[in-house]
């Protein structure tokens, strides 16, 4: 099933799909579709950007994006590894336009509404590993029994929002286009500095226009954004990089000077990159000492 973007073609007489993301990087092309995807991540790490809202997502990450919900994958391009993801598509139509209305089904109808904004699955992660593992050798039949188990476990698991804003429009092709153009620059060059016309130009409008533009579709500035891109930059060469000092991370991504860094990163994580550096190698040592 070849995703393009904005939109996701459904292949004929399958109420279920199912797919394997297998390579160096991801899909990384901003897109929504109607169906409801449900993806596990086997390996691989990088940046997930749904909605408003830049995210980091890592192997064992188990996330939910509801239907026509913006979003793009982008794999750590320094990360050696191949990134996996299994994935499920469907909607709430795909058994009937009933079944998911049943009385039996009603613990659902929340959680389908907090899908409309991305989730992650906080815990029963190894439950859901293991029902996400098996799928590449089920039938169809049994495809969609997993998927119930799936949905089962998700809704008695925490849970957190992905975003707090999804512009609520199907984006036609060249809105979707232009909006990947912004986020793709974005990601290749937040390390940089430049300026506020160099991006506007990749969406061919005065940069009045475009702030105005952008600002409608995310809820928040492009600057914003930006610096959402750097911080979860930080958060992985912090955790990861040891040996790089805290200026060297803020020089790297892209920050002036190192106050400034400090200040945004203690605004958007609540802690210090020095707090976050050490309660993140201690949080992955408890968790290899429990394995």
């Amino acid at each position: 099933m070849k995703v393009l973007p904005f939109k996701i073609p459904k292949p004929e007489q399958e109420a279920l799909v199912y797919q394997e993301d297998t390579g160096i990087v991801f899909y990384d092309k901003l897109h929504q579709h109607e169906e409801i995807q449900i993806s596990y991540v086997a390996s691989g790490e990088g940046s997930l950007i749904v909605g408003d809202t830049v995210n980091d997502f890592n192997a064992g990450d188990v996330v939910v994006i509801g239907e026509n919900v913006p979003h793009v994958f982008r794999s750590d391009p320094k990360n050696s590894s191949k990134s996996v993801m299994y994935t499920l598509f469907f909607t709430k139509k795909s058994f009937g336009k009933d079944f998911f209305n049943l009385s039996d089904m009603t613990r659902l109808q929340l959680f389908f509404e907090e899908s409309g904004y991305g989730i992650k699955i906080l815990t029963n992660l190894e439950k859901l590993s293991f029902h996400f593992g098996h799928l590449k050798n089920q039938s169809r039949i049994q495809r969609i029994a997993t998927l119930l188990h799936i949905l089962d476990i998700m809704i008695s698991s925490e849970r957190q929002p992905l975003s707090t804003f999804v512009y609520r429009k199907i984006y036609t092709n060249d809105e979707g286009n232009r909006m990947n153009n912004v986020f793709e620059f974005a990601l290749n060059h937040f390390h940089e500095s430049f300026s506020l016309d160099s991006v506007a130009d990749r969406a061919n409008m005065s940069k009045n226009a475009f702030c105005r533009y952008f600002k409608k579709r995310t809820n928040k500035t492009f600057f914003q954004f930006l610096i959402e891109i750097r911080i979860e930059h930080a958060c992985r060469l912090l955790f990861k990089n040891n040996d790089l000092s805290i200026a060297m991370v803020s020089e790297q991504c892209g920050f002036l000077n190192i106050a400034n860094f400090n200040r945004k990163f203690k605004e958007l994580k609540g802690v210090t990159p020095t707090q976050y550096r050490r309660y993140s190698i201690e949080k992955w040592n408890n968790q290899s000492k429990a394995s």
